[in-house]
């Protein structure tokens, strides 16, 4: 799946043409991808004006002029394509062909943008994981996919002292309290693996060792969320980490992976300087975890 700073891109890639944008026609090619569109979906989009397009965890959300939200979600290979006029916005090499396949062009947006130009935003997805709803925006709090996600990590709730009162008593492995979603939104195997080792926590120690008796900050939760913090903002600016079947919303992948320093990297020399330990690869809840075993503790 996409991890957060992914669709993130993405999102920063639609914002010009679709905020502001008014749907003029959406073409619903099948009547699902991994879950069935809602119904009145195409009814309910016409004529509607795009207002601002945001991120919750790794789902788009677009806020409507009628106070629907159109809610989007990348599964493993959908995808966006931007075009304006003649001209298709898919720039950039690519480390992996994507699909442009029209047979999988399920869902197609005919818009007319706030500047006044006509374009296309085409939604592909040969695997069909993804999917769109539409929820009230006064629903969304209390909807299922939402009424249970954690914090935002690139939020202000994230410090020392949040970290602290979520992992405090907890005995589960550091790693896997990092990626328990109720806790914390968003946050992915990949970027979970980079941010201990910047903080030179073990994955396998448990959460509650690192947070204060007293619910306050430590040094241990402050150095990590400024270091998750700071490894999404850097795959973000990078364009995310570009693994397979991934791209950006104008087609270009980002390049974070060739930076990463334990993840993928098993049996390689540890990045750390004056470190002679190579990384290692475990196995926590079906995941694979590279970590350093001498700078991590």
């Amino acid at each position: 799946m996409p991890e957060l700073p992914e669709v993130e891109t993405v999102k920063r890639g639609l914002a010009p043409t679709f905020e502001g944008a008014t749907i003029e026609r959406v073409d619903q090619n099948r009547p699902d991808l991994r879950f069935p569109f809602p119904d009145g979906f195409v009814e309910r989009l016409t004529g509607a004006r795009l207002v601002a397009l945001s991120r919750r965890s790794k789902y788009l959300l677009g806020d409507l002029e009628t106070g629907d939200v159109l809610v989007m979600h990348l599964g493993m290979s959908g995808a966006f394509r931007i075009e304006e006029g003649a001209d298709e916005v898919a720039p950039g090499n690519f480390a992996h062909a994507r699909s442009k396949d029209s047979k999988h062009d399920h869902v197609v947006f005919h818009l007319l943008t706030s500047k006044g130009t006509r374009a296309r935003i085409l939604y592909n997805d040969p695997r069909r994981f993804g999917f769109m709803t539409l929820i009230p925006r006064s629903e969304l709090a209390e909807h299922p996919l939402f009424k249970n996600i954690g914090i935002e990590p690139l939020g202000n709730e994230l410090n020392g002292a949040r970290l602290s009162v979520l992992f405090a008593g907890k005995k589960a492995p550091l790693k896997a309290a990092l990626l328990d979603q109720k806790l914390i939104a968003g946050l992915g195997n990949i970027y979970v693996c980079e941010a201990l080792w910047r903080s030179g926590l073990s994955p396998k120690r448990s959460a509650g060792s690192i947070a204060g008796k007293t619910g306050r900050a430590t040094k241990r939760t402050t150095d990590l969320a400024d270091h998750i913090r700071a490894t999404l903002l850097e795959a973000i600016d990078a364009g995310g980490s570009s693994l397979r079947d991934h791209t950006q919303a104008d087609g270009t992948l980002g390049y974070f992976q060739h930076n990463f320093a334990v993840y993928g990297r098993e049996g390689e020399a540890c990045k750390q300087p004056g470190c002679a330990s190579k990384i290692e690869r475990i196995v926590q809840s079906n995941r694979s975890t590279f970590y350093c075993p001498s700078c991590q503790r």
